[in-house]
């Protein structure tokens, strides 16, 4: 992986030589140098690692991804802040079975760094409203998830979006436990 930088000044070398080799009449060079400066500019953009972690993890290979994503030592430096954006969203996607105080760091710092594409928004979210339901954040995973709900405009996530609704009303149904006491010494209260 090149740095971001890096790629900037192959692009631009690129060009260079392309001119050059359009005023050496040599036109198809000068053309396969600017398909080559393009290539660098759309691997600025698109990061040839982040790309390769999202296909592994479409075909549910977590480890497979996390090895792709440790190719990336430093992610402020090598990589724009889309990227930056979408490579803690990836982090987040893969603790989030594990650690769900780091998934929701990640998370976070995936949604304040940008995602470009609204389905990845309305996941982040998703999962953000997940993890605060679970902490006992219930104000908060109702505000995550409606706007959730506004992010996913193809209805992409409308089951998860059902199911995490409907367990909220579940866990909002629940009596409230008071310590010390035990379930069932609860429930005989309650008959007499």
């Amino acid at each position: 992986m090149f740095n971001k930088n890096i790629k900037l000044v192959l692009a631009v070398a690129s060009i260079a030589l392309a001119v050059w080799q359009f005023f050496e009449n040599e036109i198809g060079n000068g053309i396969m140098f600017i398909l080559l400066a393009g290539i660098f500019v759309l691997l600025y953009f698109k990061n040839e690692i982040i790309v390769l972690a999202f296909l592994r993890l479409r075909k549910q290979d977590f480890p497979g991804a996390q090895k792709w994503l440790a190719k990336i030592k430093n992610p402020e430096g090598a990589l724009v802040t889309k990227q930056q954006g979408y490579y803690y969203y990836l982090q987040g996607l893969m603790v989030s079975q594990d650690n769900m105080t780091l998934a929701e760091k990640h998370f976070k710092k995936a949604l304040t760094l940008g995602l470009s594409m609204s389905s990845d928004l309305a996941m982040a979210k998703l999962n953000l409203a997940g993890i605060a339901m679970t902490k006992n954040r219930k104000r908060e995973a109702q505000a995550l998830l409606k706007e959730a709900e506004a992010h996913d405009k193809h209805n992409m996530l409308g089951e998860q979006l059902k199911m995490m609704k409907e367990n909220m009303k579940r866990a909002g149904n629940q009596p409230k436990r008071q310590y010390g006491q035990p379930t069932s010494a609860r429930a005989g209260r309650r008959q007499r």
